[in-house]
């Protein structure tokens, strides 16, 4: 059976994987059941944290004992985990389920991305990675997208059928991820774990250029996260909640058009002046929108998404390039554990200043952690 078959897996993997139905209405749920904008945020602040302490181990886990194992563990953790915030009714079910989608994105990050890496290497199209990876990657966009017009439905009805409902996307991944096929890597390796680790991060912080591409990434990618969750409170202040699903919408379709061109985009504007000019129009966008709010404040949000798509490929493309073959997954844990912990900072401060201010300042305020990036990637392009 040919391991070309991976990537029609990954592809619907990664469809099921988005279609979260609470995905749109979470923080609105979590702070339903906690009592507190910090504490509903404090939930996804967990499940980066649990996903940071996990990040490095199952990178390993992913290097040593193989990639179909680990996107099995992260498959069936997720379909534990949103059982979990189903069951809900008090603050500690949403802290296990916190738990348990932090085990599950540990899996996943690095992994899928070296699984897809490692079976077009196999075919002989490694060329075509960014191109899959962005065609791939559109198909989150595409699930949480439909997932975010049906989820604000069925929530504007009841937030525990949204939740229940939801699990069933989650149990299909785990099905599929039974039928991947494990590639054939280079440089095998099944000992010492440590020095594996002790190899990847001396590697890590040799390259100076990956740590300026970590650094940036993890800068812009935590406060982007934190952004994009908490967004649903601001579009609350504008719009009905069953208009939420329209603005995540507009969105994950804007994202879902971005990923699927990426590969053409990168070929033919190069990955850094891209990264620069998006999250220059982004912060200019995102700006106007919170500072001047209106009824169309959502849509021009929505907007930026049309480059999203093309910034993550562009910056997974760029790290791919400074990774070793053998520490891959490993490597790439330890630029998703910075992110990880970013993340869990960011997530708690946005629902604190929030409560101290308003949903409208908080997003405000966090922009400024979004302007470091594009200094970063401008030096890197002078340099080139």
């Amino acid at each position: 059976m040919s391991v070309a078959r991976n990537i029609k897996l990954l592809a619907w993997h990664n469809f099921f994987t988005d279609f979260k139905l609470y995905a749109p209405v979470a923080i609105l749920y979590f702070a339903q059941v906690s009592g507190s904008y910090a504490l509903g945020m404090s939930v996804f602040s967990l499940a980066m944290l649990t996903q940071a302490v996990l990040e490095i181990p199952t990178g390993v886990f992913s290097d040593l004992i193989g990639r179909k194992r680990t996107v099995i563990c992260g498959s069936a953790a997720i379909t534990l985990g949103t059982i979990s915030y189903a069951i809900g009714g008090n603050y500690g079910w949403l802290m296990v389920g916190a738990c348990l989608e932090g085990i599950s994105r540990a899996f996943y990050s690095g992994n899928n991305d070296a699984l897809l890496h490692d079976t077009v290497t196999e075919i002989g199209q490694s060329e075509t990675y960014a191109e899959k990876l962005g065609k791939l990657s559109s198909l989150f966009q595409v699930a949480a997208a439909g997932a975010a017009i049906l989820g604000s439905v069925i929530a504007n009805w009841s937030f525990t059928w949204v939740m229940w409902l939801s699990v069933l996307p989650q149990a299909a991944c785990l099905v599929i991820s039974l039928n991947l096929i494990e590639p054939q890597r280079r440089n095998e390796e099944t000992s010492q774990p440590y020095r594996h680790i002790r190899e990847a991060v001396k590697l890590f912080f040799k390259n100076s250029r990956l740590r300026s591409l970590s650094l940036a990434n993890m800068l812009g990618a935590s406060a982007g996260e934190a952004i994009f969750q908490f967004n649903a409170t601001f579009i609350a202040t504008l719009w009905p909640i069953w208009a939420i699903g329209v603005a995540k919408s507009l969105s994950n379709a804007g994202a879902a058009i971005s990923f699927y061109t990426a590969g053409r985009m990168i070929k033919r504007f190069k990955a850094l002046p891209i990264m620069i000019g998006a999250r220059i129009y982004g912060r200019v966008v995102s700006l106007i929108a919170y500072g001047l709010p209106t009824i169309i404040s959502p849509i021009l949000l929505a907007s930026h998404s049309l480059l999203f798509g093309t910034i993550t490929v562009a910056d997974s493309q760029l790290k791919q390039k400074e990774y070793t073959q053998k520490q891959r997954a490993t490597m790439a844990s330890l630029d998703s554990l910075l992110v990880s912990l970013a993340v869990a900072v960011m997530t708690v401060l946005i629902g604190w200043l929030a409560d101290l201010t308003s949903p409208a300042r908080a997003l405000i305020y966090m922009q400024g952690f979004q302007l470091i990036p594009i200094l970063i990637y401008w030096r890197l392009w002078r340099k080139r």
